[in-house]
Order: structure tokens, then sequence, then C-alpha cells
């Protein structure tokens, strides 16, 4: 049984070239064009997926490193159809403008939803043992990691403010 990487809970075979990062396996081998190629060097976050629920730069990690990992990009949070909350708060609160790094915010943003939701501290958090709010300065701290030239960072922030409401219930 040849090895396999999920992917939005689809299998698919690890490529045969050991040289494949995890980012062009789900673009050329897969065919999910979401994940964006930005800098291609970890420093954008363009390329933000979840691996096993945790956010990684896909540019900078091998596809072959992935066996029996679930990976879920952009396409496996929502639909045009039913769009994940964060989806629907970023059209709501024009999150964007081009578009392009959209994907890996969102990606991004749904691991920082989990990370406060499990009191996960990041360099704003005040206490490492009081419970995690997602303050704005939480939120910015922990989508530094995204960058974006667009000028869209407040419309960003309200947007994943929004659902961190209600994330956290």
């Amino acid at each position: 049984m040849p090895a396999t990487i999920s992917v939005n809970s689809a299998e698919f075979p690890i490529p045969e070239d050991p040289r494949t990062t995890l980012l062009d396996f789900l673009r050329e081998h897969v065919g999910l064009t979401g994940t964006k190629k930005g800098c291609d060097h970890g420093q954008c976050g363009a390329c933000t997926v979840l691996v096993n629920g945790v956010r990684i730069n896909s540019c900078l990690s091998l596809a072959a490193m992935h066996e029996g990992d679930a990976v879920t990009t952009i396409e496996g949070l929502g639909t045009s159809d039913a769009p994940s909350a964060l989806q629907r708060a970023f059209v709501a609160h024009d999150a964007f403008q081009c578009g392009y790094c959209t994907p890996g915010q969102i990606c991004s943003a749904t691991a920082l939803l989990d990370e406060i939701a499990n009191d996960w501290p990041s360099d704003a958090s005040g206490s490492l043992e009081d419970r995690i709010t997602a303050t704005d300065d939480e939120i910015r701290e922990r989508m530094s990691g995204n960058l974006c030239r667009c000028g869209a960072y407040a419309n960003i922030l309200a947007a994943i403010r929004e659902v961190a409401r209600e994330h956290r219930t």
C-alpha cells in the first residue's frame, strides 16, 4: 500500500520526488490552487495550511514528511455554498483587497482560534496561567506570520475578533 497524505479528507499518494514541498504537492499534484506561493521562503504566510490542526508554512515542509497526516487547505475549510465562519466574517468585514494572501490568513486565523480556545499562550499573553482572550494584541501577535501589503489589517482584525467572540463560548 503506497504512503498517502490526507488532504481535506481525501487520500493522495506521496509524490515520488522526495524534494517536493507540501505547497507544490498541494498545487501541482492534488490540484488545489487556493494555497498560494508567495515568497517561497516562509516569510509571508500566503502558503499557510493546517497539518493535524496546526498551522505551518507549506513552502518550508516536504510532502514526504507528512505521511499519514491530515492536511487542511482553504478549500477544506468551507465552500462557496457553505463558507466557514471566518470566511463569512472576512467577506462581511471586507478583510481582503486582492485576495492573494487571504487563504493563508484564514487558515492561520482558524488555527489561532483553536490556540486561544485551548489557552495556548503567545508572546502577547499577559500570563501563562490565565485564560487567554482574543484581544487585539493577541490576534495581531498570532497573525504576525502572515504578511500582507494591501493595508487591510484593521479589517482582518475585525473579522477574526468577530468570530473569536463566538468561537469560545
